[in-house]
């Protein structure tokens, strides 16, 4: 391994790309707290602290590259993007599609990390354009993030009212599904009588808003589950979310006629066995672990690091299947499987202490990548809670990108060699970063 010298990807196809990639290594540790979070201690303290964990948890690699992509955020450019930035993929065309993968590489794996809906141009498109990956062969796996959970809810239990649990995810989405709407509605339903047997608007209205009794039997519902301040900061939230929704509509040119149809084209790609992108949501997982990494959209707890440990991540995506299609949806939301997507380490979340990143390490997993966390200077390590943290996220769709100040379609790609390293690849930092735990330790 010590005579292991990585060089930079090559890259195929950028004369088609809206952006560059850099091209020359930067050891990890010189990108200083673009790359290593100091907290309130120095960088060098930082160092140390990363050295020692290292020495007292050495990492088994996985077996197999792994490119790891992570809040795409419907973007499909930035996909088509990051895909040149692994090096494995070439890019042949001026659309997103127009992608190749390379001959030798079926071996790689490709890891989407999640949150593949809302805020970009297109959902469709780029779902689509992962399509395109995975029917050329490619390893590819798919990890839930809290925006494709929160679409799988909204639209598979809008309309039900027969559980106070359920009848608020629709409008819990807010405008933010207001482009995956106009998406399906402009794909989908412009066609004369297309809304013929949709039913009024003051009926779509009655449909798809909470009824004013839900108000008083969502507390008495959720008590067992939520917090007092949680179950009055929920419904605050679905009191504005409802007196602004049909304003946003409006704004978007929608009605709720349209909003209504556009749901059950969403079902019928979605959730139908023939549906165009019913691979999307049958071939996700909560994790996936490969060596001592185990990679997941958000973050971990304590109670999940226990589950993983007595039985087992296979068994945890088995548990997550289960309680995404099952009949109470309220549970799994809130519950500590869905944690796993959404957490933050905030005090509302699930807690994630000392004693459970000693069970991740008993169960020899010393490290999470994830996303979720978006950052404006490539990929970053954090020591959070005695484990170490590679934080992926960073922020690749273009009207993420636009309210933070960068510029053009994102690009990055985090890929991990069973050689022992790990590139952190983005065009929102000037060279590759490249981390070589051995070289660390000597």
């Amino acid at each position: 391994m010590s005579n292991y010298s990585p060089r930079p990807p090559h890259y195929s196809g950028l004369k088609w790309l809206q952006t560059p990639l850099p091209t020359t290594i930067e050891p990890w540790l010189e990108g200083k707290k673009w790359s290593l979070r100091q907290r309130s201690s120095s960088h060098k303290k930082a160092q140390q602290q990363l050295q020692q964990q290292l020495e007292r948890y050495p990492w088994r690699w996985p077996t197999h590259p792994i490119h790891f992509i992570t809040d795409l955020h419907a973007d499909a450019e930035a996909l088509s993007a990051s895909l040149v930035a692994s090096g494995r993929v070439k890019r042949l065309g001026s659309r997103a599609t127009d992608i190749k993968l390379k001959k030798g590489v079926r071996d790689d794996e490709f890891l989407i990390g999640g949150d593949c809906f809302d805020k970009g141009p297109s959902n469709l498109q780029l779902l689509r354009t992962l399509k395109k990956l995975k029917s050329q062969g490619a390893r590819l796996a798919i990890l839930a993030g809290n925006h494709d959970i929160r679409v799988l809810l909204g639209m598979r239990y809008a309309t039900n009212r027969e559980n106070p649990g359920h009848e608020h995810l629709f409008i819990r989405m807010g405008t933010k599904v207001i482009p995956l709407l106009s998406e399906l509605e402009r794909y989908y339903l412009r066609y004369p009588h297309a809304l013929r047997d949709t039913p009024s608007n003051r009926r779509c209205r009655r449909e798809l808003f909470p009824s004013p009794q839900w108000f008083k039997q969502f507390p008495a519902y959720a008590k067992a589950t939520l917090t007092t301040k949680t179950i009055a900061k929920e419904l605050e939230r679905i009191e504005e979310k409802m007196a602004t929704f049909e304003q946003q509509l409006q704004q978007a040119d929608l009605t709720l006629r349209q909003v209504y149809a556009a749901i059950l084209i969403w079902r019928k790609l979605f959730c139908s066995k023939k549906g165009e992108f019913h691979w999307f949501y049958h071939t996700m997982r909560l994790a996936v672990r490969r060596g001592s990494m185990l990679f997941l959209h958000a973050g971990i707890d304590d109670q999940t690091a226990l589950h993983i440990k007595h039985h087992g991540v296979k068994a945890l995506n088995l548990q997550f299947k289960q309680q995404l299609y099952g009949d109470n949806a309220f549970e799994f939301y809130y519950g500590h499987i869905a944690n796993t997507i959404r957490t933050k380490y905030r005090p509302v979340d699930k807690p994630l202490s000392l004693r459970g990143t000693d069970t991740l390490h008993q169960s020899h997993i010393h490290l999470l990548v994830h996303g979720h966390r978006n950052l404006l200077h490539g990929q970053r390590l954090v020591l959070r809670k005695g484990i170490l943290h590679l934080e992926c996220d960073t922020t690749l769709d273009r009207n993420s990108r636009q309210k933070e100040g960068l510029t053009g379609v994102g690009a990055a790609v985090t890929t991990i060699d069973p050689a022992g390293t790990i590139f952190g690849i983005s065009n929102d930092y000037p060279r590759i970063k490249l981390l070589q735990p051995q070289q660390l330790l000597t």
